[in-house]
């Protein structure tokens, strides 16, 4: 959506349904990625994966451990610099190389993008979409990247949680895979059901609102389709003025 000129990307989904996805920012670290996946595993969950460049390099073995597990695999740069300050031929670098990484490694070919530090502008998201990306943020934050308690993430968690959130995690979080573990079963009770952000994005036309919630766009009705919307038969009158045949 463009809001007085800025492209708005998407952070979380409007659903009928009460899916939502737990997602897991990979830059640093791999120690905890193994209890991560036994968790989910356990779950029966599938979750998203954005992967920076440089880990893929530094972990190829851990990577083909999460692809094995069937969970999806995000573009999260190579290096994770600010992008804001980079051009357009940098930015698609930092995209196409890390994608190039992670195809060779697994086969998986990702289509979603989430930006080092949540940073995005016009030109990032344009470039990103010309390699082929939507750009996916988060609309919970587990801030277990300053290492809350396993208890107080999950409390903050279940306060701001909704029908196609996009939680956001780290795999090296000091305190993740304990909260992970005590969340999934709650909110699974709650009715909530998970799925890989590729798939709770919605198909077809779509807009973001100035939240980044990303909507279906509405095709407005022509003057032709008033009478039937109104369930009137040609000719009929609504407030003194005849329905158009």
């Amino acid at each position: 959506m463009m809001l007085t000129g800025r492209i708005i990307p998407v952070y979380s989904v409007e659903r009928p349904d009460r899916k939502l996805s737990i997602t897991f920012d990979a830059t640093w670290g791999a120690d905890q990625t193994s209890d991560l996946l036994r968790i989910l595993r356990e779950n029966e969950i599938k979750a998203t994966f954005f992967l920076c460049g440089l880990w893929v390099e530094k972990y190829p073995e851990m990577v083909k451990a999460i692809a094995g597990e069937g969970h999806e695999l995000g573009n999260h740069s190579y290096t994770h610099p600010h992008m804001n300050s980079l051009s357009v031929e940098e930015i698609a670098h930092e995209i196409l190389y890390t994608h190039q990484l992670i195809k060779e490694l697994t086969g998986q070919s990702p289509t979603v993008f989430r930006p080092p530090y949540g940073e995005y502008n016009n030109k990032l998201i344009e470039t990103a979409h010309s390699c082929g990306y939507t750009t996916v943020i988060w609309d919970v934050d587990s801030l277990d990247w300053r290492n809350l308690s396993a208890a107080e993430m999950v409390t903050r968690i279940t306060k701001r949680v909704q029908p196609g959130s996009i939680i956001l995690c780290h795999n090296a979080g000091k305190h993740t895979p304990q909260a992970i573990a005590i969340l999934i079963p709650l909110l699974k009770k709650q009715g909530f059901e998970f799925t890989p952000v590729s798939q709770l994005l919605l198909k077809g036309e779509t807009f973001t609102d100035h939240t980044g919630r990303q909507k279906p766009k509405q095709i407005a009705p022509t003057i032709r389709d008033y009478p039937k919307q109104l369930n009137l038969t040609s000719g009929e009158k609504v407030n003194g003025k005849w329905g158009v045949k």
